[in-house]
């Protein structure tokens, strides 16, 4: 297949983008930092520069034409505040779901956020900061704009507390979840699973370490 990576220089998306390109996949990887090319090259991935911040549709558009499917793994990441949160989490992953309907990449996966019930409907807990408040509605209207598209195989995933441990190749992967850890490496694996299989299309699901193997987990949907 050819697959689309955003943020394909983040944590997920550079595992994700190895594993693809690994198993004989066309990757390419959209980053908005031209220093980070050589980091996709050496690893198989084609980088393509495009900052979906200051992009139009049509930009997008043409980076997608052709491709089967497309990942958004991208985030505005630790440090920014709560005005990129929106243009990111939520504004570029929906500017990448109008692009791969434009240019009939049917599959789309969206790595989305745990904890987004605690903003749903308005809500706002009182010890919450504006930043991760900022951040759960961004992921939040990222996913309702997603899951009411009908042209689109997409699968959002809910990870859990991410962390940079080894991967353990079992999880729990099912609408709800405890809150738990789960190592980027094995959220990476889960990706290029569902990618493969084409299974958990219309899907919002949690994913955390567990005890299964990451094909029968991703093959029980």
């Amino acid at each position: 297949m050819r697959i689309v990576i955003a943020g394909a220089h983040g944590r997920i998306g550079r595992l994700l983008g190895r594993l693809l390109a690994d198993g004989g996949h066309d990757v390419a990887g959209l980053i908005r930092n031209p220093d980070q090319a050589a980091d996709l090259e050496a690893d198989g991935v084609a980088p393509v520069v495009l900052d979906l911040e200051n992009s139009t549709l049509e930009d997008v558009v043409q980076v997608l034409t052709g491709a089967d499917a497309a990942v958004f793994a991208a985030g505005a990441g630790p440090g920014s505040g709560a005005a990129r949160k929106d243009t990111v989490d939520r504004a570029a992953a929906v500017l990448l779901a109008d692009a791969a309907e434009q240019a009939g990449a049917g599959r789309f996966l969206q790595v989305s956020s745990g904890g987004l019930d605690a903003v749903r409907g308005g809500a706002r807990p009182e010890s919450m900061d504006e930043v991760m408040y900022a951040y759960l509605v961004a992921k939040l209207a990222a996913e309702e704009d997603l899951a009411a598209r009908s042209q689109l195989d997409w699968t959002i995933i809910r990870p859990g507390i991410l962390t940079n441990d080894a991967p353990t190749g079992r999880v729990e992967l099912a609408p709800e979840v405890e809150r738990a850890a789960v190592p980027r490496a094995d959220v990476a694996a889960v990706l290029a699973e569902l990618l493969a299989t084409g299974n958990g299309v219309h899907r919002t699901l949690g994913l955390i370490s567990g005890n299964t193997p990451i094909p029968e987990a991703v093959q029980a949907l």
